[in-house]
């Protein structure tokens, strides 16, 4: 029962998003144009800590523009008819693993947009790509959780990123640090514990949108 009524919602968000095709268009639209804006304003990096930030200022932005929509969209009308007949349990994972879904192609799609403009510094590329992989879901994991309380405020976006910027902080830190030893080409042996960090951040998110939603979902 709890598998089937999962699928079915997170079917349901695959379902409405490809149904507007022109919110995706929107989205790869903003990630080209914003790499090749950087592009044009940086023409060549050569410091890779350089490279690495601008990409993570870029990724940051894409995710917010991603995440932040998961329940800000919610009318009070679908917000009542989600109540009658979903399980909270099953509507805020569907949400959340819907979000990681998509952040997680669309990061690849960005990183590819990326190497393609500014260039290409990375020496483990495998590193740099798992570190990619779990920020990306660890960070709309997060977002997706304080959209849904800021929901319950007037769908205040302020709000949202107000509540978002502690929690992202830890994540951030963990993700460049983790992202620069792939570009320097650090061992494996050494990179392990925070890609080990961001595996845990992105159950700890999963595990607290449970508990915390059910207060979320009786208001």
């Amino acid at each position: 029962m709890f598998n089937s009524g999962l699928s079915h919602l997170i079917k349901k968000e695959f379902l409405i998003e490809f149904r507007q095709k022109s919110t995706l268009a929107g989205i790869l639209v903003y990630i080209i144009s914003t790499v090749f804006v950087s592009a044009l304003c940086f023409k060549k990096i050569i410091n890779p800590t350089v490279w690495n930030a601008l990409f993570w200022v870029i990724f940051l932005f894409i995710t917010i523009n991603v995440s932040s929509k998961s329940f800000l969209q919610e009318t009070k009308g679908k917000a009542l008819f989600n109540y009658m007949y979903y399980h909270p349990r099953h509507f805020i994972l569907s949400k959340i693993i819907y979000n990681m879904l998509l952040m997680a192609v669309l990061s690849f799609i960005t990183f590819f947009f990326y190497s393609w403009f500014v260039g290409n510094m990375v020496q483990d590329l495998g590193m740099y790509l798992l570190c990619l992989l779990f920020s990306s879901t660890a960070f709309s994991g997060v977002l997706s959780l304080m959209s849904a309380i800021a929901s319950k405020a007037s769908n205040n976006i302020s709000l949202m990123a107000i509540l978002s910027f502690p929690v992202l902080m830890p994540l951030i830190l963990v993700s460049v640090k983790l992202s620069k030893f792939a570009i320097d080409g650090i061992a494996w042996s050494v990179s392990f514990k925070y890609l080990f960090v961001l595996l845990m951040l992105n159950l700890t998110v999963i595990t607290l949108a449970t508990i915390l939603f059910n207060y979320l979902w009786k208001d």
